[in-house]
């Protein structure tokens, strides 16, 4: 089966790198992006915050902010390249519902298991998911040779960049590996604008693998950061 990717609509990637720029100018304008005060107070993560404080919804915000421009631009460019070819093929509703969901379970497993210290922010919790969810789409349409090559590159992007993380300092390496099991999951279960739905029995397993993971991480991340 051919399938032509049209590249020029993208348009729900344009509008997440649309939004990761004017959240860091926020940033910026209120007293820089690297001030602990300014990413508690735009909703960083902080597992002590979440967890004793109840702030939950900084497991979605804080995959909006990010600390230093590099940090930003690092992950935008890749964002913007991983869009441009899996907006198309999932659907824009699909990816942006998978970039979302996989950027929550990324932050969920740092609950999990992440230092109860400091602060951690940034988009690649949600970028990992993308990883995850090219992955899956990959295996999916074996039979569609560009797809496949596009699955199995995600993949193995993800395995070098969890291999530097263990030698780079500071970096969260927990939020990557949950964004990225997150992503594999709900690609199976929503499926993509090309095969359109999985087998129902995958779908289910992989839902209720879904529910497990979410269940568990919260659970942990409660026991370990109370």
């Amino acid at each position: 089966m051919n399938h032509k990717i049209n590249l020029s609509q993208s348009f729900v990637t344009l509008g997440i790198l649309i939004i990761l720029l004017a959240v860091f100018l926020v940033e910026v304008f209120l007293g820089g992006s690297e001030n602990t005060n300014v990413l508690m107070k735009m909703g960083a993560m902080s597992n002590f915050a979440v967890v004793v404080g109840q702030q939950w919804w900084r497991l979605f915000t804080a995959q909006f902010l990010h600390i230093g421009v590099m940090h930003l631009v690092s992950n935008a460019v890749i964002i913007y390249y991983m869009g441009l070819y899996m907006e198309p093929l999932m659907g824009h509703w699909r990816f942006l519902a998978t970039y979302l969901l996989a950027g929550i379970g990324g932050n969920l497993l740092s609950l999990a298991f992440g230092s109860d210290r400091g602060l951690s922010a940034g988009a690649s919790t949600a970028l990992f998911g993308l990883f995850g969810a090219m992955t899956a789409i990959g295996l999916r349409n074996m039979r569609n040779p560009m797809i496949s090559y596009l699955g199995r590159q995600a993949f193995v992007l993800a395995l070098i960049n969890l291999a530097l993380d263990l030698f780079v300092p500071g970096i969260d390496i927990w939020g990557h590996l949950g964004g990225l099991i997150s992503g594999f999951l709900l690609a199976i279960i929503m499926g993509d604008h090309i095969m359109k739905t999985y087998n129902p029995k995958w779908r289910v397993l992989a839902g209720a693998v879904l529910i497990v993971y979410v269940v568990w991480t919260v659970r942990t991340g409660m026991v370990i950061n109370f």
